[in-house]
C-alpha cells in the first residue's frame, strides 16, 4: 500500500476468542509494505460508505486484518461481504 485510496471488496471474518473482533481481511497486493509499531499501520478506513481511524493490523498467520467495529458494519457480521477503501494516515505515524 503506498500513498493514495486502494479499495476492495472482502468478506468479514469474526476471530475466536475473548473480544469477538470482526475483521476485514486485506488482500496482499492491497496490504502496507511494512508493518509499523506493534505490527499495525495507522490508516483512515471505509467500509460500505462509513469512515473512521483505525490501523490494519498484520497477523503472522491471517495475514493484514482491518478491524471493523459494529458501529460502522450497521448488523454486518462474519461472512458478510463489505466494499472498503483505506488510504495511509501519515499524521498518525
Amino acid at each position: 500500500m503506498t500513498r493514495g485510496t486502494t479499495s476492495f471488496e472482502a468478506t468479514l471474518l469474526r476471530w475466536s476468542g475473548s473480544g469477538g473482533w470482526v475483521f476485514a481481511p486485506v488482500p496482499a497486493e492491497h496490504a502496507p509494505d511494512a508493518a509499523g509499531l506493534f505490527g499495525r499501520v495507522p490508516v483512515t478506513a471505509t467500509v460500505d460508505g462509513r469512515t473512521w481511524s483505525t490501523s490494519v493490523w498484520r497477523d503472522r498467520r491471517a495475514g493484514w486484518l482491518l478491524p471493523v467495529p459494529a458501529r460502522i458494519r450497521a448488523g454486518k457480521d462474519h461472512g458478510d461481504p463489505v466494499t472498503v477503501a483505506v488510504e495511509l494516515d501519515p499524521t498518525r505515524r
